[in-house]
């Protein structure tokens, strides 16, 4: 079964490995009918690897979490 997937729009790139490889947040429509949030790996060809596509509402509770994992760090980036 090929899973058919059309990017729709790139809002950005977390990472880049030394292969080339990227960790991307996109807007990804899956099998012509899902429009999805989806943070993902995609290899150096533009094909997809492993990853976890959201909802919107999902997405805006990823946000929210995320909020407040960073006020729980005290507001800072702890590199």
């Amino acid at each position: 079964m090929r899973i058919e997937f059309q990017l729709e729009r790139r809002i950005g790139a977390l990472s880049e490995n030394p292969s080339g490889y990227t960790k991307e947040l996109n807007v990804v429509v899956w099998d012509g009918k899902y429009t999805k949030y989806d943070l993902r790996t995609w290899n150096p060809n533009g094909k997809p690897g492993k990853g976890i596509t959201l909802t919107k509402e999902e997405l805006k509770k990823l946000h929210k979490l995320i909020g407040e994992e960073i006020c729980q760090m005290g507001g800072r980036n702890n590199e």
